[in-house]
């Protein structure tokens, strides 16, 4: 009996710290400090709005309010880091050859219109510029705008000039990188551990599972951003049975906790929702307490915010 005690005395206690440290995080770990703090991200510059991960796209992105480009870097033959998201430049040039086969004067331009990879049957009808750039270029146009890179091989020669471009644009500070990969992030931190880091795919899942055992409250956390889908909003994309269905509503539902965005955003940690480009998912990712909104479509998000600002908590 008194053993019994002792077990429901320690699980009460435990229960209770992990309480209070949930709604006060900051009694145990100092918060983060992040010179941004953006509610507009602009996926690969805006891809519903311009032929994705373009100089056109991220110009357009900031001039319509995006107040953080995120986008997506390779490496050439000839070691030129690129901004495209695929390695293979079939979907998006029509052309079935490799980034990494080619050197940059070699690369074929985009095709004239392109899908928008997050939206059900959707396209985007590109102008003239249709060249994929370099990454030096977004940095020497876009000094003061925060980007969010995504390191799209594992290539720790990539890393390595990413990094070094970084600090030769002296953006450490207002840059945040990584990668879905949990090795990729891994070696960023380990190349640079000066420039915040994102969740990987991984992490993102550990992370939701310590929240719902009451551990996350005393775990460190090195990440500075959390980038979380919403799954209700993915599966709008697909034809699913009921099954599924549920799976995802179930995913959908550990996912978006408002609780869980409150201790993140409480410590410091930016909360970002992808890809989001519809109306009422933008405003469930603000009831929600998210940092920020990546979307293919800045225009128009920007626009909703400027009418919705008192959806955005106050924590967030």
């Amino acid at each position: 009996m008194i053993a019994i005690m002792v077990v429901l005395s320690i699980f009460a206690g435990y229960v209770l710290t992990s309480v209070v440290l949930l709604r006060y995080p900051r009694l145990l770990h100092k918060p983060k400090e992040i010179k941004f703090k953006p509610r507009v991200i602009g996926h690969r510059g805006g891809a519903g709005e311009n032929l994705e991960n373009t100089l056109t796209a991220f110009k357009s992105g900031v001039k319509a309010g995006v107040e953080m480009l995120e986008l997506d870097c390779q490496l050439t033959k000839d070691g030129e880091v690129v901004v495209c998201h695929d390695n293979c430049l079939e979907r998006i040039s029509g052309e079935n050859v490799l980034i990494s086969d080619l050197d940059y004067k070699d690369l074929p331009l985009l095709k004239q219109n392109l899908e928008v990879t997050f939206t059900k049957e959707r396209y985007c009808i590109g102008n003239d510029d249709r060249r994929i750039p370099l990454l030096r270029e977004i940095f020497e146009t876009f000094r003061d705008i925060p980007i969010n890179v995504d390191i799209k091989i594992n290539n720790d020669k990539l890393i390595e000039k990413v990094s070094d471009l970084i600090k030769e644009f002296k953006r450490e500070d207002i840059t945040v990188w990584g990668n879905v990969r949990q090795e990729v992030v891994d070696k960023c931190y380990k190349e640079n551990p000066q420039i915040p880091i994102l969740f990987s795919f991984r992490r993102v899942v550990i992370t939701t599972l310590l929240f719902y055992c009451g551990l996350l409250p005393f775990i460190p956390i090195k990440e500075s951003f959390m980038e979380v889908l919403m799954p209700s909003a993915m599966a709008k994309m697909f034809d699913m049975n009921k099954k599924t269905k549920a799976l995802w509503s179930i995913i959908d539902t550990m996912l978006m906790s408002k609780i869980m965005f409150y201790h993140l955003s409480k410590r410091g940690i930016q909360v970002y929702v992808w890809v989001l480009n519809e109306e009422n998912d933008w405003e469930r990712a603000l009831r929600l307490g998210a940092t920020g909104i990546m979307t293919d479509y800045p225009t128009q998000l920007s626009e909703f915010l400027s009418k919705n600002a008192h959806l955005v908590r106050p924590w967030a």
